[in-house]
């Protein structure tokens, strides 16, 4: 195995640790976003409950 074929393989092997801790990092974020997404969610539905309550109770 030559000089030129050892580079080519490290090469290899450090692109493919980039593109699977890219991966990783892109899981990571997506769950993130999720989560705050769904914490966005639940504050808006408990807003909006809070508005429907302040009008119930001055309707009457």
């Amino acid at each position: 195995m030559g000089i030129k074929d050892q580079f080519q393989d490290k090469a290899q092997d450090l692109a493919n640790k980039a593109k699977d801790g890219m991966g990783d990092k892109s899981d990571e974020a997506r769950d993130r976003a999720s989560q705050a997404q769904d914490e966005a969610s639940e504050r808006s539905s408990q807003a909006q409950e809070q508005r429907d309550k302040f009008d119930r109770d001055y309707d009457a």
